[in-house]
């Protein structure tokens, strides 16, 4: 019996070191030497604070800042420990009332934009986690978005294509804009002024009316 026993309990010990102790050591050290970023979760980082998570949306009301897609997981948007869909068939009569809301307010933010809405900022997605849109659901909202800031819209749409993204490989996705980052963008250029060529005011009251929106 002992001679039974005791190679496979040597071997139980050598695997249990090797898979459960070398090899995670291993993966981990290579990931922050190769990939530091994306080892420590893709963090974004602000004004020297951690903002999120350039893999994780969040949520945007503001009608100053691009909204994300929405989320249904609970029992807020973007939880990464619920992730997951509404699972909501089309003829559910819940998925479209809240597709009519999420339209309704896209129209009451922006009620002189008339051009079809993008299906990804009415829909949510199948994790509920998105953090990026498309590129025309970013268009879409780039009126609103230059007019409440003040900022020619030609300005708000160079930010936009700066931080597009297209398809993995060429292949593979969709041109997108994460959402997350492009706020923040659009805060910093708001408020270093050189960085986005905006239109001068033409008289003291249009500047100081033009202020508050940053």
């Amino acid at each position: 019996m002992t001679a039974l026993l005791r190679p496979a309990l040597v071997l139980l010990i050598l695997l249990a070191a090797l898979t459960g102790i070398a090899y995670p050591l291993v993966v981990t050290g290579l990931a922050q030497a190769l990939f530091p970023a994306q080892a420590a979760g893709s963090l974004v980082v602000s004004d020297g604070k951690v903002v999120g998570s350039s893999l994780v949306g969040q949520s945007f009301s503001d009608p100053k800042h691009f909204w994300s897609r929405p989320s249904a997981t609970a029992p807020q948007p973007y939880n990464g420990l619920a992730s997951g869909g509404s699972n909501l068939g089309p003829l559910n009569p819940t998925l479209t009332d809240g597709i009519k809301s999420r339209i309704e307010a896209l129209r009451a933010a922006d009620p002189t934009n008339k051009a079809p809405i993008p299906v990804d900022l009415v829909t949510a997605s199948g994790s509920g986690l998105d953090p990026d849109i498309s590129l025309a659901a970013a268009n879409y909202q780039a009126p609103r978005v230059a007019r409440e800031r003040g900022m020619p819209p030609a300005a708000v749409l160079s930010l936009v294509a700066a931080h597009a993204r297209g398809r993995w490989l060429g292949i593979l996705g969709e041109p997108r804009v994460n959402v997350l980052e492009l706020n923040l963008a659009l805060d910093a250029a708001k408020t270093a002024g050189p960085a986005i060529p905006v239109e001068p005011p033409k008289a003291p009251a249009a500047a100081g009316a033009a202020a508050p929106g940053a």
